[in-house]
């Protein structure tokens, strides 16, 4: 792609990643890719907002040296010091050794231990700004979303927010970069609940922080690290965040993930018949097999539901490691506070239900069954389900 206006000396110049095939080395992108966003400010003094990764370097600098050569770059400002947005600092270091970099306190510290970076930093404080020129930037402080250096650039003549990892969300970028001219508006809205879960979800309380400060901004554009830039409806991507931000707390869509895996097939049929169940009652289920499934995927709608139902035999006397990987992530995630069963087959004995008992209870979830069968399901076990669902329906309704 080549550089995008989003307003007169304001400019998009970021890099597609569509060779990657996990983000941050955990979540998979090997479908959707991932858009990494620069953009570029042209004034009496020349800027950039965030930079890009280190194997995106070459396109990169092609693209900023199509609007202002390496050597005329006054300051880049580091909203964010992960590895994804700082990659090419070394690259332009080296074509410039006079660049500025702005920070905050943290992120001096921060880039001085991943690139050896000492000189020509400057800290900013929450609210202040820099005249840059004609144009205006005003620095606010949004730590811990999702690292503690990060903060939030706005453009203040132009009310541009450039909030980095904030509002942003998986998806290479399809030819535009822009929210109106985009035909799949709805597929980068799923993209950026699959990021928001991977990548946010466990930071939601500062998150929500975060967008309350920025709500007495005005802005007109968000232009985010990752994703579409959402010039038309910037507010259309602040209420989702705010959404999912709430869902750490209460208001999540009446539906049910159903998590399963299996050994020969036992639980796979419980877990077939367990759905069913559940969804004669009305309620939607989604269900993954942990096994076959990236785990971002799977964590994004349980991020939304309130009920989830994990199945899993018993392996060597515990519970299927798969499944404890999983479980582990959502203690990772602060995925708290929703309506749980489990079952499982078992053969010569088990620790399973005492194991799943036991992350219900750190993850504040409430168990309305906790199940095994021995070897194959019988009748008398399917027999349980219909009572079972209604209830589980009905506390799922219920919940806040």
């Amino acid at each position: 792609m080549k550089a995008v206006m989003i307003r007169p000396n304001v400019y998009w110049a970021g890099v597609n990643d569509r060779t990657s095939e996990l983000f941050e080395g955990l979540w998979s992108i090997r479908d959707s890719g991932v858009s990494i966003n620069s953009y570029v400010i042209l004034d009496e003094k020349k800027v950039l907002i965030d930079c890009s990764c280190e194997i995106c370097t070459e396109p990169y600098v092609q693209m900023i040296e199509s609007l202002v050569p390496l050597k005329e770059i006054d300051y880049v400002v580091l909203n964010h010091l992960e590895p994804d947005h700082t990659g090419a600092l070394m690259y332009l270091r080296q074509a410039n050794p006079d660049i500025t970099y702005i920070g905050t306190k943290k992120a001096a510290e921060i880039i001085a231990n991943f690139y050896e970076i000492r000189d020509h930093f400057q800290i900013v404080g929450d609210g202040e700004e820099l005249r840059l020129g004609e144009f205006t930037l005003k620095f606010a402080a949004i730590p811990f979303v999702h690292w503690p250096e990060t903060m939030a650039t706005y453009l203040v003549e132009e009310k541009i927010l450039f909030p980095c990892d904030a509002f942003g969300g998986y998806g290479a970028l399809p030819g535009t970069v822009f929210d109106d001219e985009c035909s799949q508006v709805e597929k980068f809205e799923q993209d950026t609940l699959r990021y928001y879960s991977n990548i946010v979800a466990g930071f939601s309380a500062n998150t929500k922080k975060a967008i309350e400060k920025l709500s007495g901004y005005p802005i007109e554009v968000v232009a985010p690290s990752h994703g579409l830039v959402w010039r038309k409806r910037p507010e259309r991507i602040v209420e989702l965040y705010k959404k999912w931000v709430q869902y750490a707390e209460s208001g999540r869509e009446k539906a049910v993930t159903l998590v399963y895996a299996t050994m020969y097939g036992n639980t796979a049929s419980f877990a077939e018949l367990t759905q069913q169940a559940i969804a004669a009652t009305g309620l939607p289920v989604e269900m993954f097999n942990v096994q076959t499934t990236d785990i971002g995927e799977i964590l994004a709608s349980v991020w939304k539901n309130q009920g989830i139902v994990v199945c899993a035999p018993t392996y060597e006397g515990s519970l299927f490691p798969e499944m404890v990987n999983f479980l582990n992530m959502m203690k990772i995630k602060k995925v708290f506070c929703r309506t749980s069963a489990y079952f499982g087959s078992f053969g010569w004995g088990s620790m399973a239900k005492k194991q799943f008992e036991a992350y219900a209870g750190e993850l504040k979830w409430s168990v309305v069954d906790n199940y095994q069968f021995y070897g194959k399901p019988k009748t008398t076990d399917f027999d349980r389900l219909p009572a079972f669902a209604e209830k589980f329906a009905a506390e799922i309704r219920a919940a806040a």
